[in-house]
């Protein structure tokens, strides 16, 4: 088996196309933390407008736990597009170019050969994930320093204090390993029907958008379903930067998430079970 998931992981980062996952996340973080360089002082005036109307706000406010907020709230939403990349290309990926039958000649079984590809897609997604906090968090420090860090919210106002703000981070994170390991269990159980990498990148990039509108969206008519979707619960590491953090929702969002993983993961395993390898 770590024979097996050693081979895959090679497979994986030997492809160029897989460091383009790196590459955007990379110069998407770069963009913003240019632009907060450039007029950062102008952004957070502006943001804090009405607040400063009420509180004296000193310090340095523009740090780098700010910006990597910032990154966190555009790329996370991003990012589990990118994860599909590689889990929609597991098994669908070894159909299109005629590798499947003979992987299953191998001293393996079905079932752990799915979990194999699951496990490979995983790891591609937490070292994405650790990427990520090295350019978001690590540079965005370096460049703009530690401080408080000003939370602004809808209908809420939430300073943190400069030594109450890391371990969010690294909560945060975790959590985000959980949203990103259902979205490749998701990928996955779509690339078993598909012989061709293509469909299942973009039929999860399609789920995915789809039910996040529906998560996002104020309407009676969604809120019904909303609280189901595995896409509602995949923000739930915005709970970290609340004061106090709502440990109980967090939870509750992490074991929906874990619920989703395993179902996907077993519908996919029993499926490809069943699945009459012609390739």
């Amino acid at each position: 088996m770590i024979r097996l998931l050693r081979i895959e992981l090679y497979k994986i980062f030997h492809r160029p196309r897989t460091y383009i996952s790196f590459a955007i996340t990379a110069a998407i973080a770069f963009v913003i933390q240019l632009a907060m360089l450039a007029d950062g002082k102008s952004f957070v005036g502006f943001a804090l407008q009405g607040v400063s109307e009420q509180f004296d706000i000193k310090g340095n406010v523009l740090n780098g736990y700010l910006i990597t907020y910032l990154i966190l709230q555009t790329l996370l939403i991003h990012i589990p597009l990118l994860v599909a990349l590689v889990a929609g290309d597991a098994l669908a990926g070894e159909a299109n170019i005629g590798t499947l039958r003979l992987l299953l000649t191998k001293p393996v079984t079905r079932p752990q050969l799915v979990l194999i590809k699951f496990t490979a897609s995983v790891v591609y997604a937490m070292l994405l994930l650790l990427w990520l906090a090295v350019v978001a968090l690590g540079l965005s420090v370096l460049l703009f320093g530690t401080g408080d860090m000003i939370s602004l919210k809808s209908d809420a106002f939430v300073m943190l204090l400069k030594d109450d703000v890391l371990w969010r981070y690294f909560a945060a994170f975790a959590f985000a390993g959980l949203a990103m390991m259902c979205v490749a269990s998701l990928a996955l159980l779509l690339s078993v029907f598909a012989d061709n990498s293509i469909g299942p990148i973009i039929s999860t990039m399609g789920i995915i958008i789809v039910l996040t509108i529906f998560s996002t969206l104020q309407l009676p008519i969604f809120d019904t379903i909303s609280p189901y979707l595995f896409t509602t619960h995949m923000i739930g590491w915005k709970g970290f930067f609340d004061s106090p953090v709502p440990y109980t929702s967090i939870t509750h969002s992490a074991v929906i998430l874990l619920i989703y993983t395993f179902a996907f993961v077993a519908t996919a395993i029993i499926v490809f079970n069943k699945k009459d390898i012609q390739s």
